[in-house]
């Protein structure tokens, strides 16, 4: 998909047919919006649907693939930062180890432990991504907020159409034409409802139901799903450290997930 279409417009249509396929479940609820929450969705449909993947997709053209896919992982550290000062989330000393070994695994899964000597040497492209998790990771922390009082359905429909439109019309002030061939369409609709809509319902859910920390760091697993599956399809091979990185986040993500870990999250109060 990204080798023939403009990243931007992929990603404008994708949120536009995500929010027109959650309108129907959508309208089968009821959610008590208060002058406060439109603040906080428009704020994360700006950040999460609009800058942050702006900023990513540029960044990623004045980078190599291998710096983008290490520096990514700097929304982890971004989200549970701004959850520890801001959000009021707390962890033990456990929950502390077990995100290092979360971020420690993730590390290696994405790298395999080559790291590039460009990735030292900051450049514009590399700020522009480092922006962009950390736009992604106020986002997450946002959401959470704003998930504990709008249903989720109805969450997913106003980000993914504001942020849609907003990038739609990043896309006509640019000149970037629209051009999707018809046999592209039916693979942007599967993405569409379930690699935007369906991944980003199930995240707020669990934001809901568990707290920024827990499902940010479960989160994580994306990327050995990401490695599992280009062994697959793509038959690239699998190295001896990246199964071992696998050992170590599932360690990290079981012991964040103990009851001890945490300091009573359900009591969490955001101050908003």
């Amino acid at each position: 998909m990204v080798s023939n279409i403009n990243i931007l417009l992929l990603c404008s249509f994708a949120y536009l047919i995500a929010a027109v396929t959650f309108t129907p479940i959508a309208q089968k609820t009821q959610s008590a919006f208060v002058k406060k929450d439109y603040w906080i969705l428009l704020v994360v449909s700006i950040c999460g649907a609009t800058l942050a993947p702006f900023l990513y997709f540029e960044g990623l053209n004045q980078s190599n693939a291998s710096d983008t896919s290490i520096l990514s992982n700097a929304e982890i550290v971004f989200t549970v930062l701004l959850a520890l000062i801001f959000f009021k989330e707390r962890l033990r000393p456990i929950g502390f180890v077990a995100v290092g070994l979360v971020l420690f695994g993730v590390a290696i899964v994405t790298s395999n432990l080559q790291v590039s000597s460009s990735l030292f040497q900051i450049n514009t492209g590399h700020l522009l991504i480092i922006g962009s998790t950390a736009l992604w990771a106020l986002d997450n922390n946002l959401s959470r907020i704003i998930s504990t009082r709008v249903n989720t359905a109805r969450l997913v429909q106003l980000k993914s159409a504001i942020g849609g439109t907003i990038m739609l019309g990043i896309i006509f002030a640019l000149g970037i034409p629209l051009q999707i061939s018809a046999q592209q369409i039916p693979y942007l609709i599967l993405l569409s409802v379930l690699g935007f809509g369906g991944s980003l319902y199930f995240f707020l859910q669990s934001l809901k139901r568990i707290g920024t920390i827990r499902t940010i760091a479960i989160f994580s697993m994306s990327s050995v799903f990401g490695l599992v599956f280009a062994g697959i399809f793509l038959h690239e091979q699998i190295s001896a450290f990246q199964i071992i990185a696998i050992v170590i986040m599932l360690t990290g993500i079981y012991l964040i997930n103990r009851k001890e870990s945490m300091k009573h999250p359900e009591s969490t109060s955001f101050g908003f």
